[in-house]
């Protein structure tokens, strides 16, 4: 099996894509899969490039056991859309920039939303806690803990299915 290639994308790549990746790799790593897949963030924006996540997400998800270490950077449709198999966005918002980017629809397939993997949660976003408290971040962990267990079962899905044809 090639490397399956995910993109966590939020607006500015500072608290929900960083966390989602984080958590991500986690559930990666715990299941022996680390050799199978690649997991990054970036956000639509270019106002937090080169930046480490926000402190405060960083220590709620480090409470968690999660280790956010990414430094925030910019979609980049020349070469994201080619690189990841699968584009996952925190809210519409989000996902409205990267269909923008993706101006044929050549990439529709691999464009999601994050609460599209949700098992436990409904909720038509994954809401940006950068604004909140305590509360609000705990939500985004707990959303997020759920959607990336929702991907990873739905990745490996796919990978078997692509693997029967």
């Amino acid at each position: 099996m090639t490397k399956k290639k995910i993109l966590f994308v939020c607006m500015g790549n500072i608290c929900r894509s960083p966390a989602a990746e984080a958590i991500m790799k986690k559930k990666i790593n715990e299941n022996r899969l680390s050799h199978k897949f690649e997991v990054d963030s970036a956000g639509t924006i270019d106002y937090h490039v080169g930046e480490q996540a926000d402190p405060r997400m960083i220590g709620f998800a480090a409470n968690r056991g999660y280790i956010i270490d990414s430094v925030a950077r910019q979609f980049d449709p020349k070469k994201d859309f080619n690189r990841f198999d699968y584009i996952v966005t925190m809210d519409n918002n989000n996902y409205d920039d990267i269909k923008l980017f993706d101006k044929d629809d050549k990439y529709d397939n691999k464009i999601f939303r994050m609460v599209d993997f949700c098992e436990t949660f409904s909720s038509n976003k994954i809401p940006d806690p950068y604004y909140s408290g305590k509360d609000g971040f705990d939500l985004v962990l707990d959303m997020l803990e759920d959607s990336t267990k929702g991907l990873l079962n739905k990745v490996l899905g796919d990978v078997k299915q692509q693997n029967k044809i």
